[in-house]
């Protein structure tokens, strides 16, 4: 089993989107996977229509078992129209009650100690985190093998993604202390992307200049993600045949790849 959290301490970088359509993709690929949804917002658990409700404090907090939180994702929320599916997708909810995890547990390990239980069951553990740093996030890095982190090509966002690598850097000893592996960069996302602007042209070069080959190809901005945020699905279920699928798709063979290489 792999976990792996999406991270930037700015908001509306694409986190969610992401966390979404990396977890529907490899479940599509035939992968059983969760998706936990760590931000108090709860984007991650409507964006597939389920309902807002305390499932990852219920599970920390309250020791509360899988069977009693996790929520499976119907196909047709996710999925390509007619495709055989093989994997699974299930979400662990939030609501606001996630706010009070960090200050309800004394044990960094909480979150790594109740996802060991799933090792032998799971393929894929993806946490969708909040954009504001807390006590919560330091059991997410404790608990997580690889990030990701999505940026927009903007000034903002960017010192967002200083920040998080910042934090990264900081639990990388404390892990070893624990003869934890370090945490790997699987790779950082340029999301929204707009091609034809300067800012966005000279700030896609500053991300190579700056971490190489961890850059992915960037996602362009896309009326197509909006409308399948509004449909409460995946742009695979959606819009299968569209060139923001493709794109998508080209996103889940970069996180395979990566996935591969750090294995």
């Amino acid at each position: 089993m792999k976990i792996i959290s999406l991270i930037n301490e700015k908001g509306g970088v694409g986190k969610t989107t992401l966390a979404t359509h990396m977890a529907a993709g490899l479940a599509i690929r035939g992968k059983r996977v969760i998706l936990v949804d760590a931000d108090p917002q709860g984007h991650a658990t409507i964006a597939f229509d389920l309902d807002k409700e305390p499932g990852f404090y219920d599970l920390i907090v309250r020791n509360a078992p899988f069977g009693q939180v996790l929520r499976v994702v119907p196909p047709e929320r996710y999925a390509v129209p007619a495709a055989d599916m093989s994997g699974e997708l299930l979400v662990i909810p939030s609501n606001i009650e996630t706010r009070s995890i960090a200050g309800s547990i004394s044990d960094a390990f909480a979150i790594l100690k109740r996802f060991n239980q799933l090792r032998n069951a799971i393929d894929y553990v993806f946490f969708d985190t909040s954009p504001t740093p807390s006590l919560l996030h330091s059991s997410i890095y404790m608990a997580t093998d690889g990030i990701i982190y999505p940026t927009k090509c903007e000034s903002w966002s960017f010192d967002g993604l200083r920040e998080s690598l910042t934090h990264k850097d900081q639990f990388s000893p404390i892990r070893n202390n624990y003869d934890l592996s370090d945490i790997k960069v699987l790779g950082v996302v340029p999301t929204m992307f707009r091609g034809r602007t300067l800012e966005h042209q000279d700030n896609l070069r500053l991300l190579h200049d700056t971490f190489g080959s961890l850059v992915w190809e960037p996602l362009p901005v896309r009326t197509i993600w909006a409308e399948a945020t509004s449909a409460r699905r995946t742009v695979f279920s959606l819009a299968p045949n569209s060139g923001t699928a493709e794109e998508a798709w080209r996103m889940i063979g970069q996180l395979e790849e990566r996935i591969y290489e750090q294995s």
